[in-house]
């Protein structure tokens, strides 16, 4: 999950083909040593953990907001509104574009947006 839209399936298929190229058109009175190809294939293999690094790093962070956007469900929370300073039971909460975005009384709020968590509501029904 990359935002360039480059991926490890089309990097390393990218990778072999620049290598098949590089063998056909080597001089073959200086051909390229098999070191070399080593440290080629070492330094993909690197770059592609870094890359399912991220992949997961980024899993865990989105499952970090959800987390926490779950704890405040069922919260009286203030929030700045198109009205200005406004009061709200957290119905529900989402993850939209990578950011946290709460569901207070039917209106989706982000969550930059509360100013303040209070305590659970006495009637929660939706």
């Amino acid at each position: 999950m990359t935002g360039s839209g480059f991926s490890a399936e089309v990097g390393r298929q990218q990778f072999l083909e620049l290598m098949v190229t590089q063998l056909q058109h080597q001089d073959p009175l200086e051909p390229v040593g098999q070191q070399e190809f080593l440290e080629q294939l070492a330094q993909f293999s690197v770059v592609e953990g870094v890359e399912q690094l991220n992949s997961q790093f980024s899993d865990m962070l989105q499952l970090q907001v959800l987390t926490d956007g779950a704890q405040i469900v069922g919260r009286v929370v203030e929030y700045v509104g198109d009205g200005g300073s406004e009061t709200g039971v957290v119905r529900a909460a989402e993850v939209e574009d990578g950011r946290l975005q709460l569901d207070i009384d039917g209106h989706l709020v982000p969550i930059d947006a509360v100013q303040r968590v209070g305590e659970l509501a006495v009637n929660q029904a939706a």
